[in-house]
């Protein structure tokens, strides 16, 4: 059984490698940002702090404070919580996390994406009875959004053609 195992295995790798499947990486960024910028009013949110490890995985240099070269001046880093649906007393039953970033990029002082915003939003039963586990939900689901917003961010950057 184990030989037959094996040669499906095998099998199975060849023809992947065979019709040009790879695993998804990070794309690769234009040489202006090798060395970038992020500015930010605040530093310490989920979503600086997913820019930054994005734009230091795909090989970029990332500097704090104003400067010459490639700048992601984040304008706004908004995440926030709403009520979708109460229970008949009254008392929330679902929530939806929203997070939003306005942001600009500039090379070598020119504006090469204008200010855009970018919106995720995910939503969440709630449970009296498990506050504390709801909570956790919440943080993860609002840094989930911040890596998914980084990412789109990074897509737009390695599309450019300075």
């Amino acid at each position: 059984m184990r030989p037959a195992l094996c040669l499906c295995g095998g099998l199975v790798v060849w023809l992947l490698a065979g019709c040009g499947f790879h695993l998804q990486g990070s794309e690769p960024l234009p040489a202006a940002f090798r060395t970038t910028r992020v500015l930010a009013t605040d530093r310490y949110t989920d979503f600086h702090r997913a820019l930054t490890e994005s734009l230091q995985a795909a090989g970029a240099t990332v500097l704090e404070g104003a400067g010459t070269g490639a700048v992601v001046e984040v304008l706004e880093d908004l995440p926030t919580q709403r009520v979708l649906s109460v229970s008949a007393s009254n008392t929330p039953t679902e929530y939806e996390v929203y997070y939003a970033i306005r942001y600009r990029v500039l090379i070598d002082g020119r504006e090469v994406i204008a200010p855009s915003r970018l919106e995720l939003s995910r939503d969440y039963s709630f449970d009296t009875g498990a506050i504390l586990a709801k909570e956790e939900e919440q943080e993860m689901i609002r840094l989930a959004l911040a890596r998914d917003l980084s990412g789109l961010v990074m897509r737009r950057l390695a599309a450019l053609q300075p």
